[in-house]
């Protein structure tokens, strides 16, 4: 998965400030990337999964992520937001960073479960955190993340 995140697909300085914002851009540059047919169809699989209960983690992460017939392949979308958010995130803390995951139906239970398990696993490393919050260059946010892919 080496290259599974290109840096087209990470975006810093997002001006969203709520969870909403966040989820439309997100299902917005989906379609705009050719990885979904329909913004509304990704937006609503993005909001039910919410509705289940908070994607936003700890230390300022939150991992959305939809499965959904309008998904063409399983993509990561990662946002770097120029605001804190509050996403009720588990720790309390306000996010500053959405790592997306956009799954295709067909590929939900492996796909999906790989994916949302290897992004928890990077959650947990503090130096992975710490040097994604503290970049500002999208193609070395892509490499964090592919690097946490390929472990």
């Amino acid at each position: 998965m080496s290259d599974f995140v290109p840096a087209s697909q990470v975006f810093l300085d997002n001006p969203a400030t709520t969870v909403d914002e966040a989820l439309q851009f997100i299902a917005a540059k989906g379609v705009e990337l050719g990885i979904s047919d329909s913004v509304d169809d990704l937006l609503a699989a993005f909001k039910a999964r919410e509705a289940e209960g908070t994607t936003g983690m700890q230390g300022g992460f939150a991992i959305p992520h939809a499965k959904s017939s309008s998904v063409n392949k399983a993509a990561v979308i990662v946002v770097k937001f120029a605001n804190e958010i509050d996403w009720q995130a588990l720790d309390g803390s306000p996010v500053k960073v959405a790592i997306a995951l956009l799954v295709p139906d067909g590929e939900a239970g492996t796909t999906h479960l790989k994916l949302l398990s290897k992004v928890a696993m990077m959650l947990v490393d503090a130096s992975f955190c710490e040097n994604v919050l503290a970049s500002s260059d999208a193609a070395q946010i892509a490499g964090l993340i592919n690097a946490g892919l390929d472990d």
